[in-house]
């Protein structure tokens, strides 16, 4: 694969269950889901992405990449596996978490649902290098969309039943579409 020298490659580190996620050819990906941890740290969403939280395939919620505020770059899962980052869409999908702490510890609590942390230019750098490799080696990618374009679920808020508030909110308004958009070949999928 064709890299920019300024950018360093992925730092693989699989998770412990990524053989028992779902194998998949690389045709049957066209579509990169954007998210943000909504989490303090690389370290806490390690933690989180190797709980196992599907006991018949012993396997949890995780994404392909992710990028630190530095703009370091991980690989947990390999593209030719499914990762469980969002519901409906993980089979033809390759998720991205960009370390970002979203509405973290609160999530889904009515009185915290601001997402008030700008991404990183190092971050934004290295999204925009990653999506590009990801053209070039995956010929049928052609979509890109947010977490929350696709998940547009309604729950109870947490402090107060009576109020409801989104599931998903990542990768929120800080989150530079425009110039994102205008770096890469992919066109932007909503519900």
């Amino acid at each position: 694969m064709p890299t920019d020298p300024a950018t360093p490659p992925a730092q693989v580190d699989l998770l412990p269950y990524e053989a028992r996620l779902d194998a998949r050819s690389a045709s049957a990906i066209d579509l990169v889901v954007i998210h943000c941890t909504e989490l303090p740290d690389l370290a806490m969403a390690r933690r989180f992405g190797e709980e196992v939280l599907y006991p018949g395939s012993q396997t949890g919620n995780s994404g392909h990449y992710y990028i630190d505020r530095d703009g370091a770059l991980h690989q947990y899962v390999s593209n030719d596996r499914v990762a469980n980052h969002t519901r409906g869409y993980n089979e033809r999908s390759i998720g991205i978490e960009l370390v970002n702490r979203g509405r973290y510890p609160d999530w889904l609590a009515a009185q915290h649902q601001a997402m008030d942390e700008p991404y990183t230019p190092a971050q934004v750098v290295a999204l925009i290098a990653l999506l590009q490799r990801l053209q070039d080696e995956v010929p049928s990618l052609r979509l890109i969309a947010g977490h929350e374009d696709l998940d547009t679920t309604e729950v109870e808020a947490t402090d107060d039943p009576s109020v409801k508030v989104r599931r998903k909110r990542d990768p929120g308004p800080l989150f530079p579409w425009d110039r994102v958009l205008g770096a890469i070949a992919l066109q932007r999928l909503s519900k």
